[in-house]
């Protein structure tokens, strides 16, 4: 059952606004939403969990703050801190405009007084977060844990006894200042007062569309603002580029587990802040899931959490000291439409203060880690992050507005040049060409890596009827035309691993029964070791790597996501499969494919973004394997340019 914080009395006489502010003590939001502001009252609860958010938003609107540790929903670890799911029942509402709300929080009704970064510390230093930067790096990134983590550090400081309006002077501030933020808001449930200025949306859900925000690259503006030649240089960079196509794919594995057609990506773009600049892209998709489903199957955005999803909780789990409480959860309003219908609308919780009864204010702010990071830039990009939130910007200072201008818009149109056009269709009527496998059975092995709901999304536009199991899942592998070992994380050569010692069970179990199988970067690795070639580490990790490479003699562009490689020293030998032809590095040996009779396995990813190539290679090798005619299916506008 629900637990009752605060309840409030109803009042009604004047507007919302003005009764709230001349009465702080019980509950109140103020949120500034596109396409207005709402003002809202009412009793706030703690649930228990997401299911509980479902029911209470049968009987009103819902205003609902989900901390770090509903993760454990999904089965993966935290640090406990027991931070509560808050859900407010909106007794009443009003919508405002920005200059009213300005207006009413004038002098004298909210704290004027500038907050001083100064008078905050964080909680890890920046000579101990440097250090962390550099353990994940060597330690997680390095050993194939995953492509990239967010690493977060708190700045802890007070507001003093007046905290409440010394909370409404921020937001007023950041109302008036940060124009690129998605939600700006406060809301105050009687014992903590969230301030925030978010400028990720969430998930929304609206007539059985849902979409998402993936957002990643940091620009920060120099003293004097943001140029265009700055701009320009933040957008060629390979890092920058790399990091919001690994974000991309994360959202993709989710929007695919949400959505029977995948989502559809459009974009990018550039969201500029008032001390930054961000690059995003928007995904959407048709889905039958409601909101406890959407919200639990999203939790929580790669972009402040990393990728893989579950890796990076482990990783988290094991370098933050403490618990995250609400940053990088989800701030979320739940109503109706106007055909009655249950809606949502949510934003990420970053660049969010969260004040305690006794005004002492938390700051969450993180770094996304990739294999190139810089640890003194990384420590600095939480620095800008904080500082942006507690100093706001009047409304005179804010920076110009370069998001318009044409070369910039030219710049991030031609990120997309590389990327894999099979996501930017519309989901609902894209198929990848070629008939040879439709109609077949495929049974997919998932190895702790959703990537194989991206898969799967590809592999049902070629007609296939698709069955998706955990890897250790008892299964008759010989009841389908087709098995597909996935990808995941981690050392194929670690048998010390559990998972690691199922998907080496499942490559056996395939070899032994000469069943028609694929193989996919992590379960491509554990083949090659089974068939006697040398695997190692890379020394310089390909996670969110797209590249340019001869596949079996056909030049291709693909997305890499590696950290271990198989090397050989030729093209061709034999093994208990057969002839064994290899798609190799001629410089370095380096694997990217093999093939045989019946089988076939790539380094790469083919469902990746990165995967300009992608849809083509996955159609021929499955084609083949499944359909054994010589007929080979390829990616429209590239007929039969690509065989497996």
């Amino acid at each position: 059952m629900p637990k009752w914080v605060c309840d409030m009395a109803v009042a009604d006489n004047g507007s919302l606004l003005d009764r709230l502010l001349a009465d702080l003590r019980q509950p109140f939001a103020i949120v500034q939403r596109p396409g207005g502001i709402d003002i809202m009252r009412g009793g706030v609860t703690e649930l228990a969990g997401l299911d509980d958010v479902s029911s209470a938003a049968a009987d009103s609107d819902l205003l609902v703050l989900i901390p770090y540790r509903q993760i454990v929903e999904r089965g993966y670890p935290c640090n406990d801190d027991r931070a509560p799911l808050l859900a407010m029942s909106v007794r009443e509402r009003e919508t405002s405009d920005r200059a009213t709300v300005l207006a009413a929080l004038g002098p004298g009704v909210v704290g004027d007084r500038a907050i001083d970064p100064a008078d905050f510390q964080f909680d890890v230093s920046d000579a101990d977060y440097r250090r962390i930067v550099q353990a994940v790096l060597a330690d997680e990134i390095g050993t194939g844990a995953g492509s990239n983590f967010v690493i977060s550090r708190s700045l802890i400081g007070s507001l003093g006894p007046d905290h409440l309006r010394a909370s409404l002077g921020l937001f007023r501030r950041l109302l008036d200042g940060e124009r690129g933020a998605y939600w700006t808001f406060l809301v105050h449930t009687g014992t903590r007062t969230f301030v925030g200025a978010s400028p990720e949306a969430h998930a929304q859900l609206e007539d059985r569309t849902v979409s998402m925000n993936p957002i990643s690259g940091t620009y920060r503006y120099p003293p004097t603002g943001p140029t265009v030649p700055g701009l320009l240089e933040f957008l060629a960079d390979d890092k920058e580029n790399g990091e919001l196509f690994m974000v991309v794919d994360e959202e993709l594995k989710m929007m695919s587990a949400l959505c029977p057609a995948g989502g559809t990506v459009s974009g990018p773009y550039l969201k500029e802040m008032a001390h930054l600049a961000h690059t995003e892209y928007v995904l959407g998709g048709r889905t039958e899931c409601g909101v406890a489903e959407v919200l639990r199957e999203t939790m929580f955005a790669p972009t402040v959490v990393g990728s893989p999803l579950e890796s990076a909780t482990h990783v988290i789990s094991r370098y933050e000291r403490t618990g995250r409480g609400y940053y990088s959860g989800v701030i979320a309003l739940i109503d109706r439409d106007p055909a009655g219908s249950i809606r949502m609308d949510s934003a990420i919780m970053i660049r969010t203060a969260v004040v305690d009864a006794e005004g002492r204010a938390r700051i969450g702010v993180g770094a996304t880690l990739v294999r190139n990071s810089d640890p003194d830039g990384e420590m600095h990009e939480t620095h800008a992050k904080a500082a942006g939130l507690l100093r706001g910007r009047a409304a005179a200072d804010s920076p110009k507005q370069l998001g318009t201008t044409p070369i910039i818009g030219s710049a991030l149109r031609s990120r997309n040049t590389v990327a894999s056009q099979f996501w930017f269709a519309d989901a609902e009527h894209r198929r990848i060409g070629g008939p040879a496998a439709t109609g077949g059975s495929v049974v997919l092995i998932d190895a702790a890596d959703k990537f194989t709901t991206m898969l799967a999304t590809m592999l049902r536009s070629l007609g296939l009827n698709l069955t998706i199991v955990d890897y250790d899942a008892e299964i008759e592998l010989d009841a389908y035309d087709l098995v597909l070992l996935g990808p995941g994380p981690g050392d194929p050569t670690d048998t010390h691993d559990p998972r690691i010692r199922a998907m080496c069970r499942r490559v056996q179990e395939v070899l032994a029964a000469d069943l028609p199988f694929a193989a996919v970067c992590l379960s491509h690795q554990i083949l090659c070791v089974a068939l006697g070639l040398e695997v190692d580490r890379l020394e310089r990790p390909n996670q969110g790597v797209g590249r340019e490479f001869s596949l079996f003699g056909v030049p291709v562009r693909a997305g890499f996501y590696n950290t271990f490689v198989a090397r050989s020293g030729l093209d061709v030998f034999d093994s208990v499969l057969g002839t064994i032809e290899v798609s190799r590095d001629p410089a370095t040996g380096e694997v990217y494919a093999l093939r045989g009779e019946r089988f076939a396995s790539v380094q790469f990813h083919a469902e990746s973004v990165l995967s300009q190539d992608g849809p083509a290679v996955l159609a021929a090798l499955i084609g083949r394997l499944i359909d054994r005619s010589d007929r080979t299916p390829a990616l429209a506008g590239d007929p039969a340019r690509v065989r497996i």
